[in-house]
């Protein structure tokens, strides 16, 4: 690190003073590096918030007023039937509520070379979709004299999938179809038999059943579109299952992401997460033609990510871990918060602005935020002589 930079190793972040070491000029004379580290400096200085400062306050102004604007539309991906991405108000909601169930999950799939220049590509998109066995039906005929099923093959999805009748009957004889003899004829027909009492009530109810039963591809992904951007492709899916797509050894783990924060969560921890929130709420926000300065959304996600666990902005989530009973109470059920607090003797150090307020005392902001202690001195009155 150059000498002009060791001074400011107390001063600046490590991360920028790195940055700045790689952006400096190679030849740059010392005045020169020194002008831009003041200047670095001098900018970092004016970007920070003052002591007492209502960030959040202004954070929630901020998010808040523009999110008025927001529309309530649905992009849908044309041809593409059941391809929908909810944007707008509702996926902001969504995002900040943390919801477990979204209401469109899809997954953006990153290929590793030479799959990402197009190497089959369309192969590779309809190997990712989920695939019951109704899909390769043709035909199911009953014989109700020997209880038995007839089931032919569709040959064409046979082919494009990459599939064999014979795999096919071992799946379905896998997949807890107890009391049925299960064979493949010459033709390459299925035949199902039973027998019994119920039989034919058995054979009946297998019908619908049977068209249900997972044969191949990632469960939970119900469509795929190849898309090119810039120089590659990327799979866009509608559905989620980030575990089952790393497995796959054409994917690239590193970009692959998907839509649903809780599900990284759950696999990648918290710090994967809340970079999901902070890029998903700009994607939502860029996409609406909103500007909103990423300080701002960078303590959304802080506050959403610091308990080591992804919380929604509600009562359920960050409104039930603040510590102040007076500041829980002020946001819904207040009886219930204080009945609760009174029941186990909590105290409430009135360390926030809520509370303050709440009590009609100078909130620990600005002005209210340092306390002076003066000692009064009184002069002493002289005596008459």
């Amino acid at each position: 690190m150059k000498r002009e930079l060791k001074q400011y190793e107390d001063k600046l972040p490590p991360k920028l003073l790195e940055e700045l070491e790689k952006e400096l000029p190679d030849k740059a004379s010392s005045n020169k590096v020194k002008k831009i580290v003041e200047k670095v400096y001098s900018e970092y200085r004016n970007s920070l918030a003052e002591p007492g400062e209502s960030v959040g306050l202004v954070t929630a102004e901020s998010i808040g007023e523009p999110g008025t604007q927001m529309t309530l539309n649905t992009f849908h991906f044309a041809g593409v039937s059941e391809m929908n991405i909810t944007t707008g108000l509702p996926r902001l909601i969504e995002i900040l509520d943390a919801r477990s169930k979204i209401s469109t999950e899809m997954m953006e799939i990153y290929l590793k070379k030479p799959y990402s220049q197009g190497k089959d590509i369309r192969h590779i998109a309809e190997s990712l979709k989920e695939t019951r066995f109704k899909e390769y039906l043709k035909e199911i005929s009953i014989n109700v004299a020997e209880t038995r099923m007839r089931i032919e093959l569709d040959d064409k999805m046979l082919k494009d999938r990459k599939m064999t009748p014979a795999k096919i009957v071992r799946i379905l004889s896998k997949s807890r179809l107890k009391g049925f003899d299960i064979k493949l004829e010459k033709d390459n027909n299925i035949r199902i038999k039973t027998s019994g009492d119920e039989a034919l009530n058995m054979i009946y109810r297998l019908k619908e059943k049977i068209k249900d039963v997972y044969i191949d591809g990632i469960k939970g992904i119900t469509q795929v579109l190849p898309v090119k951007r810039e120089t590659e492709y990327v799979i866009v899916t509608a559905g989620s299952n980030l575990k089952d797509v790393f497995k796959l050894g054409f994917v690239d783990p590193c970009r692959t992401t998907t839509n649903s924060i809780v599900e990284i969560e759950k696999l990648q921890g918290i710090e994967a997460a809340r970079e999901a929130i902070i890029r998903e709420i700009i994607k939502v926000l860029k996409a609406q033609g909103i500007n909103i300065d990423i300080r701002h959304i960078l303590l959304v996600s802080d506050a959403m990510t610091m308990s080591g666990k992804v919380l929604g902005v509600s009562r359920y989530g960050i409104v039930k871990e603040k510590p102040s009973v007076l500041a829980r109470a002020s946001f819904e059920t207040p009886i219930r918060h204080v009945v609760n607090a009174s029941m186990v003797g909590e105290i409430d150090e009135l360390n926030s602005v809520i509370e303050n307020v709440m009590i009609n005392q100078p909130v620990p902001l600005g002005t209210g935020l340092p306390g002076l202690i003066t000692k009064i001195r009184e002069e002493k009155k002289k005596g008459k002589k």
